[in-house]
């Protein structure tokens, strides 16, 4: 086993440029590896936060006539125990308005909410960027595009009509934007007590909103809590209300996966042909030692560790590669605002298995020199000189 791989760091060594070129190849068709598969995977994740991160991934609400949810409390003791992978639940009362301004009319929905519980799901006190969230009765956020529309000003009145008929008096305490213009369109943001009294469902709410550890295990988490729960109580997940997105994701983590095969299966057959050719041009020593005593399985050794040499100077060289071009990636491609447009994403586990596939192919398209050099006659290559 020694005397094999003494010899292939010989050969190695004896074309120095053949096997720095061979080993290049193989940093190259692991660096694009680890570069497109942290960019996909930096993207998704990405997305998702962006899109899911900040909003509720199970949303339970009411199928009732009057929608909205009864004994919440005894609803929220049951969605806890259903399943502990739940975390940041928030109450929420949801109901439509209008908001008239001179001439003009704004449809609009009044989000009641726990603050300090929906602040987790929604990130709403940083989204603030004038003013305050809304502490005191009849106090509420206004999103950005809609306080244009107004052209509205902290401390001013709003006029608010409810479903019923009734009009009430908010006043404006701070402007918010959610990075989303539908949004900051449509939701004024107050206090559940607000809610309840402009709507008058004291101790009722119109939706329980939760997160979970797992993002992408929600569907079988949202089943858990379906199951424990009353037949007019509706249990939905972001998974279900996704599926364009979920169907992107998957189309980008095949694309990925079709990319990486097929640098590989190019990195295998350059390091078969290359090596295949070392055979013919080593076909002589290989010959002289076979007569020396060499046996054929060490003979085959000789190209296998040779592979498996330059598998290992390409991994290594081949993620410091990968790494350097994500990174740089980070600082070249931005945003206007000078953020990355994707944030760099390093999977340990993905980078150390691109590193084990290099290795392991490498050594496994020595097989083919391995066995034709097996099959060398001395005489004949002696002979043949």
């Amino acid at each position: 086993m020694r005397f094999p791989f003494k010899v292939a760091v010989r050969f190695l060594k004896s074309n120095k440029g053949q096997t720095a070129l061979i080993a290049l190849g193989i940093a190259v068709g692991v660096s694009v590896q680890i570069f497109i598969g942290s960019l996909i995977q930096g993207l998704q994740k990405s997305l998702v936060n962006k899109t899911i991160g900040n909003s509720p991934q199970i949303t339970v609400t009411s199928t009732n006539d009057n929608k909205v949810i009864e004994y919440y409390n005894d609803v929220l003791s049951t969605v806890k125990a259903s399943d502990d992978r739940i975390i940041n639940l928030s109450l929420s009362i949801d109901k439509p308005a209008l908001i008239k301004k001179e001439d003009k009319t704004y449809s609009v929905l009044v989000r009641g909410m726990n603050l300090q519980d929906s602040d987790k799901i929604y990130n709403i006190k940083k989204r603030i960027y004038e003013g305050k969230e809304p502490l005191n009765d009849f106090e509420t956020l206004v999103g950005k595009e809609l306080k244009d529309e107004l052209n509205a000003s902290l401390g001013d009145e709003i006029k608010v009509i409810t479903n019923s008929g009734d009009t009430k008096t908010l006043k404006i305490s701070g402007f918010y934007d959610l990075k989303v213009a539908n949004l900051n369109k449509t939701w004024l943001i107050t206090t559940l007590k607000t809610s309840e009294t402009l709507y008058a469902l004291s101790g009722k709410v119109t939706s329980i909103e939760m997160q979970v550890t797992e993002l992408f295990k929600a569907d079988d988490i949202a089943l858990n809590v379906s199951d424990r729960l009353d037949g007019n109580l509706k249990v939905d997940n972001w998974k279900a209300q996704n599926a364009e997105l979920l169907s992107g994701l998957n189309g980008q983590s095949v694309s990925s996966i079709m990319i990486q095969v097929f640098v590989l299966v190019a990195v295998v057959l350059g390091i078969a042909s290359v090596l295949a050719i070392t055979v013919v041009q080593k076909s002589k020593q290989i010959g002289i030692l076979k007569a020396m005593g060499i046996r054929d399985k060490a003979a085959s050794l000789i190209f296998l560790f040779q592979g498996l040499l330059l598998g290992l100077m390409g991994a290594i060289l081949g993620v410091a590669l990968g790494l350097f071009l994500s990174f740089m990636f980070t600082k070249f491609a931005l945003n206007p605002d000078g953020s990355p447009v994707v944030e760099l994403y390093i999977d340990y586990g993905f980078i150390a298995v691109s590193a084990l596939i290099a290795l392991v192919s490498s050594t496994l398209a020595s097989l083919i020199p391995a066995v034709k050099s097996s099959k060398l006659n001395p005489i004949d290559v002696i002979k043949n000189g």
